[in-house]
């Protein structure tokens, strides 16, 4: 049986990490890279359980029956694929940065979307962008993350 540590390196060698990532990791330690604020996202899955993953980390995931032991599970997955990257050289991620976004973005629809959407607006009595948000923000609500 695999140690988790050495599924983490042989996902990241699948990957190619080092054609994807920028940065000089070999100046940063492994308590850096933990402190970092990585985007940690946690579905259920369809057995009941939980399905947790880092966005930028490609390959670490880890699954439990429990949110609780999933948090837990995730940081181990999350350590034990930063050491593994760090011992191999490979170039670390950095976090998706919140101040990349400007919270504007162009959506082109269907006509009869369009019509659908306002119509719905209208009788809400709200604008068309808050009617927008508040079903993709519904949307979302599938999945956390953390």
């Amino acid at each position: 049986m695999m140690l988790m540590r050495e599924m983490m390196l042989m996902l990241m060698l699948m990957l190619d990490l080092l054609s994807v990532c920028e940065g000089d990791d070999m100046k940063r330690d492994i308590a850096y890279y933990m402190a970092l604020p990585y985007r940690e996202i946690i579905e259920a899955d369809a057995a009941g359980g939980y399905v947790g993953y880092v966005a930028e980390l490609k390959g670490c995931i880890t699954q439990a029956e429990t949110k609780a032991e999933l948090l837990e599970l995730l940081e181990d997955a999350k350590r034990c694929w930063l050491e593994a990257a760090l011992e191999e050289g490979l170039t670390i991620p950095k976090p998706q940065s919140e101040e990349n976004f400007s919270g504007k973005f162009n959506l082109r629809l269907p006509k009869s979307l369009h019509r659908e959407l306002a119509l719905s607006a209208k009788a809400e009595g709200v604008s068309l962008n808050q009617l927008a948000v508040c079903l993709i923000a519904s949307g979302l609500k599938t999945s956390a993350v953390r």
